[in-house]
Parts: structure tokens; sequence; C-alpha cells
């Protein structure tokens, strides 16, 4: 199946070829070379948990995609200790670089067991992966980013179990801790619409969480402020009929608005946050907005090149003023094969 975009132009079916070349019996690493995995710097919770969300949202899985889920499943579980904290980096010698902890790995960690609870076809995974995320939902980060990563797992949870206790809390205490406030939610006001005076990485995570937040506790207040603060994002990373996204060191309210380089991951943060807008209202602008970030992959972007690699179905590092970073790591071909699930779905 194909989406068109343009004159000429269509979104490919999610490429899975590369994670499958990014993965081994023990996970996924986390670093390549053009196409070529570079196995000394091991694997992280970070990717490996955003490998589960591709791979257990994925309809009528093929064998070697089912296959995939199950050892990030695994990983997840390994890297999860007794009071449900995870280690984040695992080294090519199999044994851990850190100690468990809370950080952004901690919140994928529970987003990719979230999904998983949600959206296997297999029962087996679902029941795990609700052990797992039960687990880690009793903690809490002091990160928003975090937390907002974490909350997005607790969102899937609960379209499967609605009432889940652990789920609910850690959603509405996700929802505060990126707002930081409660009723009426003040943000900093029409010129920056945002909770903190500094945009980063994966921003549209926080508006996502957010909007989820109002719509599975049922506060129409809430679901207003994370529509409000997409809505503003949207405009302020749109040029003319592109994406131009926040890149890697971030832009502070009131400095000069750089422009690279550029990542694949803010990219698919807001195809995920358009695709729980569209999803919540019906409103057929964020599907536009999912269009733009497949077509953001396919060459329609500051440098009007694509950043990926058809040819090994990875996703470019960043976009640079001198075009794609070439080597093509997990956390890129996450966010390519992520974008143009959305964009099979809705565009």
């Amino acid at each position: 199946m194909t989406v068109t975009l343009g004159p000429m132009v269509t979104t490919p079916a999610p490429p899975f070829a590369h994670l499958v070349r990014l993965s081994d019996d023990t996970g996924l690493f986390e670093h390549a070379r053009h196409g070529i995995a570079r196995r000394a710097h091991g694997y992280c919770t970070d990717d490996v948990a955003r490998g589960l969300v591709v791979t257990a949202r994925e309809p009528n899985p093929s064998g070697v995609v089912a296959g995939l889920a199950e050892r990030y499943l695994g990983f997840l579980t390994h890297a999860q200790d007794a009071d449900g904290a995870f280690h984040n980096r695992l080294g090519y010698d199999r044994r851990w670089q850190d100690a468990p902890g809370l950080g952004d790995w901690w919140g994928r960690g529970l987003w990719g067991l979230g999904t998983a609870v949600a959206h296997s076809p297999y029962a087996w995974i679902r029941q795990e992966s609700l052990v797992a995320f039960t687990l880690g939902a009793s903690r809490r980060s002091p990160s928003p980013h975090a937390m907002a990563f974490a909350g997005l797992g607790a969102a899937e949870v609960l379209r499967a179990r609605p009432g889940d206790p652990s789920a609910r809390a850690l959603l509405s205490d996700a929802a505060l801790a990126v707002i930081g406030a409660t009723p009426p939610y003040p943000l900093k006001g029409p010129d920056w619409f945002w909770p903190g005076d500094r945009l980063t990485y994966a921003n549209a995570a926080l508006p996502e969480v957010v909007m989820a937040a109002g719509r599975h506790l049922g506060d129409a207040a809430l679901l207003d402020v994370g529509l409000a603060m997409l809505t503003w994002l949207y405009g302020i990373q749109t040029r003319g009929d592109r994406l131009s996204v926040v890149p890697v060191d971030g832009w502070e309210r009131g400095g000069p608005r750089p422009r690279h380089d550029q990542q694949p991951i803010e990219v698919a943060a807001l195809a995920d946050a358009f695709a729980t807008a569209a999803e919540i209202t019906g409103d057929p602008a964020w599907e536009e907005g999912i269009r733009r970030c497949a077509g953001w992959f396919l060459g329609e972007n500051d440098a009007g090149v694509p950043m990926w690699d058809p040819a090994t179905g990875g996703g470019y590092d960043g976009l640079t003023p001198g075009g794609p970073n070439l080597n093509q790591g997990a956390e890129s071909t996450l966010a390519l094969v992520a974008t143009f699930q959305h964009a099979r779905r809705w565009t």
C-alpha cells in the first residue's frame, strides 16, 4: 500500500529490513556506519523500547516482525530491576554499563510495554508486557520528558484496560509533570505556548501526553491545552508547505532560531502526536500534518533531499547544512518506520 503525498510522491510501506539488519538474538544495535551495525557501541533500552512500539503496533505482522517484538520484549524484561527501574546501556559483551534508573529509557520502556499490551496479537506478549508495565508504573521520574513517554505507555494500556489503576495514576501524573500546574493550566503565552523556555527533543511527546490524559481521564480543559500546545508547535516548525523542525541543540525562547542539525526523532514525535490528535478530533488538518512528516523523509525538507535509503530501509541520522548524515542508526530508522506507519493509516 502507498499513500499519495503530491505529484509523483508516495509514501512506501513501513520498511523493517534495516531493523532486522540492526538486530541480533539479544536486542537492537544503537549505531550504524551507513547501513552496517556498529556492534562495538552495543544496545540501549531507549531504542529497543521504540522498537517494541513499532513492531507491536504493526497490523498483521509478518513472522519476522513478530520475532523482533518478542526479542525486544525479552530485552526490556531483562533490563528492568525488581523495583521497576531500567538499565539503559548493554555492551556487546552482554554486560550492563549503568545502574538501573528512571531517565528517558524508563519512560520509553513503559511506552513500548504499554503499546504491546494494547496492540500485540499474541496473548502471552500482552500478558508479560502488562506485568512489566505495572511494575514500572509504580515509579516516577523527575524528568518531564521521561514522564511523557511513560504516560504515552499508560494511555496505550488504557485502550485495552480502561479502568487500570496504575495506568490512570501514571497518565495523570505525567500530564501534570509536563504542564506543571492544575487548572486552568497556565503556559507562557500566545507567542510561546509551551511550559518551558526551551524546545529540546521529541517535543511533540509533551502535548501528546497532555491530549491523551484529557481524553482518557475525561478532562476537557486538559485536552484543549494539549491541542493548543500541538497547534503552536506545528506552526513554528512549518515553513511554507514543509516541515522545518527544531534541531538537535534545541531553541531557546527569545534566541535565534537554528535550522540544523534536524533529527528524525523530532519528525516522528510530531507524527505520533498528529495521529493522536486526528483520532481524538477527526480534524483532517492533523492528517495533513502526518503527510508532511512523511514528506520530510521523502525530500520535502529544508535541503530538498530524501532522509532515508530505500535500498536498505534505513533512516538517515540527521539533516545537516550539507545534506543528510548517511549513517542509519536505530533511532533514525525507528523514526522512519513509525512515521510511515502513521502515513499508511491516516493519509
